[in-house]
């Protein structure tokens, strides 16, 4: 699973011939935060931390640092979710999502088999990835104090670009960085910090 999502195909090796099959997916995965899946409540969680780490250590570090985002979504109180916030309109988002294609279609217009930011290689993130100095400073504070992987870096990397398309920005700012940064929660030795 880990080199098919980071190389875009799968090699089928047999006695006398090797083929390899094209792979390009989004994965797209969830799971409980504990064995139970109530973690988080301490009235009704009955999870040891032993037993937490053991069910979060099934999912390989290895694999975790090839997915973009992590988030820890927790469960709504009711009242939240009796609330009529209307929030962004889905035509507003799917604008702004389009918006955001069309200008990584341009900017990678004469790049071979480069059509969005996820495809960027290391080398070719250091022409369209550029960060203000701030935006290196957050960076940098992170990866020492957080203990980000090179992998984890260059995926940070990525989405605040993708962030940055999403806002209309052409250079990636502090604050994109910022967000890109929470999308990378497992990264912080798992959820029991």
């Amino acid at each position: 699973m880990r080199q098919p999502l980071e190389d875009r195909y799968v090699t089928i090796s047999r006695a006398m011939i090797t083929v390899d099959f094209p792979a390009s997916f989004m994965l797209i995965a969830s799971m409980n935060p504990s064995p139970s899946g109530d973690f988080y409540d301490p009235l009704t969680s009955s999870d040891s931390e032993q037993s937490v780490r053991r069910y979060l250590n099934k999912v390989s570090g290895p694999l975790m640092d090839r997915i973009d985002l992590h988030l820890e979504v927790s469960s709504v109180p009711f009242e939240e979710l009796k609330e009529r916030d209307e929030g962004e309109n889905s035509r507003s988002i799917r604008e702004r999502v389009i918006a955001a294609r069309n200008l990584q279609n341009k900017r990678y217009t004469r790049v071979d088999g480069i059509y969005c930011n996820a495809q960027l290689e290391p080398k070719q993130m250091r022409k369209w990835c550029t960060v203000d100095p701030m935006g290196e400073q957050l960076l940098k504070n992170a990866v020492e104090r957080l203990g980000f992987s090179a992998r984890s870096y260059n995926r940070i990397l990525k989405v605040a670009r993708t962030i940055a398309d999403l806002d209309g920005s052409g250079d990636i700012l502090s604050q994109h960085i910022a967000e890109a940064i929470q999308y990378r929660s497992l990264d912080r030795d798992g959820w029991l910090g």
